[in-house]
């Protein structure tokens, strides 16, 4: 490999995680986590809908909505969501240091409403310890619920059927 920037697996320093990226090519999966995937495709990723911070800004000019207004601007700074065909990540809390990862197959049910004319909503992912995820603000939520309905009835599918190749059948000969 010939390039003008020096490479990390030449001078024999890699990152903690293994996974060698240059300036300019991107990096697999979720970088430094290892969590990424050649065969995991993202749907969605990035932070809430910009509508929301818009519209609360606006109605945080009123003493009723600053709080309102400052929760929102909270959010637009430092939530992120990534939807990808094998998970959903979270990334939010104080100063986004909070991150919360599920799998399909742990998601029981998809539940949702919409906010601002229905330009986005919010959805709640209940998992089948009973535990709910709330996902404020998601942009193309009617989207992204259907995106998840359909992964969700992929992994059943899949889950029912053997994953091994060999299927149970009944021995005749003895009878």
């Amino acid at each position: 490999m010939t390039s003008s920037t020096p490479d990390p697996a030449a001078s024999g320093s890699t990152p903690a995680s293994g996974a060698v990226s240059s300036p300019g090519a991107p990096s697999p999966g979720l970088a430094g986590s290892g969590l990424g995937s050649k065969h995991e495709t993202v749907f969605y990723e990035g932070g809430p809908a910009r509508g929301d911070l818009i519209f609360n800004l606006i109605f945080g000019l009123t003493l009723i909505g600053i709080p309102f207004a400052v929760g929102a601007l909270i959010r637009a700074i430092w939530l992120r969501f990534r939807i990808t065909s094998r998970r959903i990540s979270v990334n939010g809390g104080w100063l986004g240091r909070t991150r919360t990862q599920v799998v399909y197959s742990q998601i029981r049910e998809v539940r949702s409403v919409s906010r601002g004319l229905g330009f986005w909503g919010d959805m709640v992912l209940v998992l089948s310890d009973g535990a709910k995820l709330e996902l404020r603000s998601v942009p193309r939520y009617r989207e992204v619920e259907a995106y998840v309905n359909e992964q969700i009835a992929a992994r059943a599918g899949a889950a029912s059927k053997p994953s091994n190749g060999f299927s149970v059948r009944e021995d005749r000969s003895a009878a």
